[in-house]
């Protein structure tokens, strides 16, 4: 399974757009996404206090842009080693590849990101 994490508001750009089209595109030359085991590392590293996210679920087989498994683009996350390989989509994410965006709310007393239970 592959994720993406990002705020609802690029989440429904990217609806009236027709592609979804993240900053690090531009800046990195690639989309940063995730897999199930490694979502929650990179979300508790580097959105702690956002409370404005959804879980792109992609379907890799749908993806029109060239999908590699690279080892992490910078420090590695808490729980995150340097042999771990992520999913970097090196283009627009096409819509069609979307099959679901998931609420992706931090857990209101810890401020850290559970798993939705859509995910489990």
């Amino acid at each position: 399974m592959i994720l993406h994490i990002t705020s609802k508001a690029e989440w429904l750009e990217a609806q009236n757009r027709g592609e979804y089209v993240a900053p690090s595109l531009q800046s990195e030359g690639f989309i940063h996404c995730s897999t199930e085991k490694q979502v929650l590392h990179v979300a508790n590293a580097f959105y702690r206090g956002r409370t404005d996210l959804v879980l792109l679920q992609l379907d890799e087989a749908k993806l029109t842009s060239a999908l590699k498994w690279e080892p992490p683009a910078g420090p590695p996350a808490s729980g995150i080693s340097e042999s771990d390989k992520f999913p970097h989509v090196f283009g627009v994410i096409n819509l069609t590849a979307v099959t679901a965006a998931i609420d992706f709310p931090p857990d209101p007393v810890s401020a850290t990101f559970p798993l939705p239970p859509q995910l489990h």
